[in-house]
């Protein structure tokens, strides 16, 4: 049996870790909300300014994660991430699409594929483990859960950072779990059920809709 950990979420212009509200803001441009949180939390990551806003909010949502975790105490090579969305990279696809009617933006270019918030995540928390990133129609707990299982079954594999980053001009959905083998944390048995009831303690249902 492997374990559920810690969890965050960015959801409404709030910012939970482990269930708890820790951010909230009133900019409803989400851009505005993302650069308030990233001030409001005290982090210093310069390359901050630089993402795409699905690579933004993931690496906000896994910065809260981690706050609290033993992930550094892993070697590099043990820790995966899995993740999901709905939209790939579409968001950031428009805005350079929209760029090249003037000039093409490089900075936006580099963004244009959905897995990699996953990479920069990975850089951030020196991540050489497994990497995967799946496209499906809403956040689906029983395949998540299986596959994270999956890669968790790996002799060196000791802990998955697993979950949902979603983004589409400026509507967003954003969940993220950490699973581990050993009892800490929250500690919630890895399974689809108990996965389900986390996202919808968010959320309000499984399919994102409060």
């Amino acid at each position: 049996m492997n374990f559920i950990t810690a969890s965050s979420a960015i959801r409404q212009q709030r910012i939970f870790q482990n269930a708890h509200e820790i951010f909230r803001d009133t900019h409803p441009v989400l851009d505005d909300f993302l650069l308030m949180a990233y001030q409001a939390l005290a982090i210093d990551y310069p390359k901050f300014y630089k993402m795409d806003r699905s690579s933004q909010l993931g690496f906000l949502a896994s910065e809260i994660l981690l706050r609290t975790s033993v992930i550094q105490s892993y070697s590099p090579e043990s820790v995966a991430v899995v993740l999901a969305n709905a939209h790939a990279s579409l968001d950031t696809d428009i805005r350079f699409y929209e760029s090249m009617k003037s000039a093409a933006s490089p900075a936006l270019f580099v963004y244009t594929l959905p897995n990699i918030v996953a990479g920069e995540i990975s850089i951030r928390n020196r991540i050489k483990g497994e990497n995967a990133f799946f496209v499906t129609p809403a956040f689906e707990p029983h395949t998540m859960s299986l596959y994270v299982d999956t890669v968790l079954e790996k002799p060196q594999t000791k802990a998955c950072i697993a979950g949902w980053i979603d983004v589409l001009h400026g509507h967003y959905d954003v969940f993220l779990y950490l699973v581990e083998k050993e009892k800490r944390g929250v500690c919630l048995d890895h399974t689809p059920e108990e996965l389900t009831t986390l996202y919808q303690q968010y959320y309000g249902t499984v399919d994102g809709r409060s």
